[in-house]
């Protein structure tokens, strides 16, 4: 029985990674796949990971009808035995129950990748849906760490350095090194409390490197 999988995790726990990997294992024993992508970091048309390795893909615009595609593929004498959707919280609510539908009543794996929060800590529609329709859901167990150390469970957004809370759902960056300049727009995977208190790695470094206060007398 096909199924709908969904692997979530923060940034940089590896989930694109893992997209090409699972595509690499289906594809060795004689599957057929599609890729799609939205909004990576790499350009359209390509899922890519941190550790960079890349493959073409499908861009998903807010249009594509991943039931029409998969429909007129075989159609035309296509072979399709599943599908790699990264980035799927970019994705529409709708465009998730096309890819319920697909396997439901195509019989074809659909396995889709994403973080489930924004830096706003809200759920991204997409990974929302998913949440609502997968047939199983899966946390990736490669932790993202805070800069203190503790488990990463937040994506934070900074702006010339500084974390930011409003602004655009979606705006494509790259975690940013704690030892490179921040760039405009980066992302920065947090523990609950410094995403709280909004404090990154630049604020904290900041704040220990700080001069003391010179004492009264």
């Amino acid at each position: 029985m096909a199924e709908l999988h969904f692997f979530t995790g923060t940034m940089d726990s590896g989930k694109s990674t893992l997209a090409l990997q699972t595509n690499h294992n289906h594809a060795a024993r004689g599957r057929v796949g599609r890729i799609f992508t939205t909004h990576d970091r790499a350009g359209q048309a390509v899922l890519s990971s941190r550790l960079g390795l890349t493959h073409d893909a499908l861009e998903v615009d807010a249009d594509f009808d991943f039931w029409s595609y998969v429909v007129d593929t075989l159609t035309r004498g296509g072979r399709i035995d599943y599908l790699i959707c990264d980035e799927a919280q970019f994705y529409s609510a709708e465009q998730i129950d096309q890819l319920a539908k697909v396997v439901d009543e195509l019989q074809i794996d659909v396995f889709a990748f994403g973080i489930l929060t924004d830096f706003r800590s809200q759920l991204f529609p997409g990974s929302g849906r998913l949440v609502e329709l997968a047939d199983r859901m899966n946390v990736l167990q490669v932790e993202a760490l805070c800069w203190c150390g503790k488990r990463a469970t937040h994506n934070a957004r900074t702006e010339d350095g500084v974390m930011v809370t409003d602004g655009e759902v979606v705006v494509v960056g790259d975690v940013d090194q704690v030892d490179e300049p921040p760039a405009h727009v980066a992302y920065e995977v947090l523990c609950r409390q410094h995403h709280r208190r909004r404090l990154t790695a630049a604020r904290a470094k900041a704040v220990s490197l700080a001069p003391e206060p010179l004492p009264f007398g």
